[in-house]
């Protein structure tokens, strides 16, 4: 049977019944309720004395603790206790998103449930503004804002380019291991390097390297050498965009083995899984900041960091965890 508050009508009735000097069973079965429910409603509203209703029960009064009450529950039960709330705030220091954090919390302690919107709620509003959780977020916005398309970005044609058309359906459909995206991250236009960037699409394993100069020959180089390591059960197809730096996609096709596809001009949301990825990576070297800056050792920190992150489509488990299962099958 679900519990109802009791009402303010109910709490003016119950006091003049007992001005009557009816019985809390006789007035529980005239409402239709439980005597216990009264019983504890009188007991907590006179619990103060002489001091605050002078030994009485005021229905006014009683009405206006039992609203402080649901204010304050609700209030202190949005982060479920200290437990939760360290839980979320290690999350945000993982740069972890609160619908991550969310997802997680029911793995890692099944007996704790919340919803990412609460998480939200609760890093901007009022109660907890002066701790400034909105700087943890991805995007360090001070208020929410709608998500916003990403610019689509020009670049040239490939020579003997495989349509991403002729693709497997297989391949959208995220069915099979093996299926791959690339692309380049690019800090400051003066750059001499940048960043390899390429995403298994099934597991979302990722592989981060430094390029030395924006080249197709430097490109090739990384992408032999990661891809080199993988047994062939891991190794059917690659998809890129039109950047020059896949001019040369023959010599590891042939090389690797590898089917290589290319989204259409303008069109570089085809390979989203690596899009997606590279907005993650901006957690971690934000826009703006000189790729030349950073080292070879803050590039393997920042693959081990998003291959450890677990991730929604994945049931809340990391790239890791699902590549350890698939190779121990």
């Amino acid at each position: 049977m679900r519990y109802n508050h009791i009402t303010l009508e109910e709490r003016e009735r119950v006091f003049a019944f007992r001005q009557e000097g009816v019985s809390l069973r006789e007035i529980a079965n005239r409402l239709g309720r439980s005597h216990t429910i009264f019983s504890r409603e009188i007991r907590r509203n006179i619990k103060y004395g002489n001091e605050y209703f002078h030994n009485e029960y005021i229905p006014c009064k009683a009405q206006t603790l039992s609203e402080k009450r649901a204010q304050k529950q609700r209030e202190e039960a949005a982060w479920k206790g200290a437990f939760v709330y360290a839980y979320i705030r290690e999350g945000l220091s993982k740069k972890w998103s609160p619908e991550t954090i969310a997802g997680r919390l029911r793995l890692d302690h099944p007996e704790y449930s919340l919803c990412h919107e609460t998480i939200y709620r609760m890093i901007y509003g009022d109660k907890y503004k002066h701790e400034k959780l909105w700087q943890k977020l991805t995007h360090a916005r001070k208020r929410r804002m709608k998500k916003e398309g990403r610019r689509v970005q020009r670049h040239s044609r490939i020579p003997e380019a495989v349509s991403i058309e002729e693709r497997s359906s297989s391949v959208l459909n995220r069915n099979r291991v093996g299926h791959w995206e690339t692309d380049n991250v690019i800090g400051k236009v003066t750059d001499k390097t940048a960043l390899s960037v390429t995403v298994e699409r099934k597991f979302l394993v990722t592989f981060m390297n430094k390029l030395q100069a924006k080249t197709a020959d430097e490109k090739n180089r990384v992408l032999f050498t990661r891809m080199a390591m993988l047994p062939d059960r891991l190794r059917k197809t690659m998809t890129a965009d039109n950047g020059p730096e896949n001019t040369k996609h023959r010599a590891l096709t042939e090389s690797m083995k590898m089917a290589m596809y290319f989204c259409h001009p303008y069109a570089s949301w085809e390979k989203p899984t690596v899009e997606n990825m590279n907005g993650r990576i901006r957690r971690y070297i934000p826009k703006g900041v000189s790729m030349d800056t950073i080292t070879d050792t803050d590039v393997a920190v920042i693959e081990w960091e998003v291959n450890t992150t677990p991730r929604k489509c994945l049931g809340y488990k990391t790239p890791y965890e699902k590549l350890h299962e698939y190779l121990t099958r």
